[in-house]
């Protein structure tokens, strides 16, 4: 006798909840405090989708985003440089600090994004990444005529 198996998945799942799902079950094991990229806020609407990234501490000029084929990738490299110079009685020192941080985060686009209509705003440590869905992915009414 074969057994039935159910899988219950829920009604609007799509692509971007399932890789944050995935990533977080890799990324749990960081040390507290150390994130692997920005958290990022997906929402659905008709007839697009709204990617939110946390950036605190960037500016727009300091993040790429890229489109090839259907993978969007968010990423930075910021480098930090602080000379400090300072005399005492005892002789002048001199202190060197250097600071870089990266990160690049990918998604996989569901197949209703069409990418040449992906648009982007930075405001106040908040990237908002506005993806449109193609037109021939939209649904469309059918019409039914009689076959007589």
């Amino acid at each position: 006798m074969k057994a039935l198996v159910r899988h219950n998945q829920p009604r609007n799942a799509n692509l971007f909840n399932d890789m944050d799902r995935l990533l977080n079950t890799f990324f749990e094991d960081l040390p507290a405090g150390r994130v692997a990229g920005p958290r990022v806020d997906v929402r659905e609407e008709e007839n697009r989708y709204l990617l939110e990234a946390e950036l605190p501490g960037f500016t727009e000029n300091e993040v790429d985003v890229k489109v090839e084929d259907n993978l969007l990738t968010i990423s930075s490299r910021k480098e930090e440089k602080k000379e400090e110079k300072k005399e005492e009685k005892s002789g002048t020192y001199l202190v060197r600090e250097r600071r870089s941080s990266s990160f690049s985060r990918s998604f996989v686009l569901p197949r209703d994004v069409d990418s040449q209509k992906i648009n982007g705003s930075f405001a106040d440590g908040v990237l908002t990444l506005t993806l449109e869905k193609s037109p021939e992915a939209k649904p469309r009414e059918i019409k039914i005529r009689s076959a007589r």
